[in-house]
């Protein structure tokens, strides 16, 4: 049916906001579906770059599943950087991280953190007050990686700041020692 509505609106004009949203829900059953291919030819069929700007933003806005927010935050910063605004694009840089650590997490757990996504930050302190250790070292070293030349709000120095937090923390005795009597 999408496709039918696609070759609809090559034949006869068809208003820009309704040829935003067949493409939007186009682009989101796609991503849902899992065929990032296809939903990558979807948006490289389309020519005008401001409609294509638009359904990537929409759609990454209405919250998709992790593949699908990874997908969309990549391909906008990938096409669309000079585009957007600097809050937007911190934004969606730090989505693309997030997601990105959410995939280190195993399978199971990650819908525990999902609503962290685009905040890795949070999502580190969260794993650390869960006692996640084994797991914040490898969201730690994909964080560092990621994070290497890029400007998104926080830097290596803020997760180097936020462990030493938890493990000042950690070595903190909640007991005072009593002093030996001679």
């Amino acid at each position: 049916d999408y496709e039918l509505c696609e070759e609809w609106g090559h034949l006869y004009p068809v208003p820009r906001e309704d040829l935003i949203n067949l493409h939007r829900e186009h682009l989101l059953h796609l991503l849902e579906m899992g065929d990032m291919e296809k939903a990558l030819q979807l948006l490289q069929r389309i020519e005008d770059p401001g409609i294509c700007l638009a359904i990537s933003e929409q759609s990454l806005d209405q919250s998709p599943n992790l593949a699908a927010s990874h997908f969309l935050a990549d391909y906008l910063t990938g096409h669309f950087y000079a585009n957007l605004t600097t809050a937007r694009r911190n934004e969606i840089q730090a989505l693309y991280m997030g997601s990105k650590v959410l995939l280190t997490l195993p399978e199971l757990s990650r819908v525990n953190y999902f609503h962290l996504s685009s905040r890795p930050l949070l999502m580190l302190e969260q794993l650390l007050m869960n006692m996640k250790v084994d797991w914040v070292a490898v969201a730690v070293q994909s964080l560092h990686q990621l994070l290497a030349g890029q400007e998104i709000g926080f830097t290596v120095e803020d997760i180097d700041n936020l462990l030493s937090k938890y493990a000042e923390k950690a070595l903190n005795f909640p007991f005072a020692l009593k002093e030996k009597r001679s």
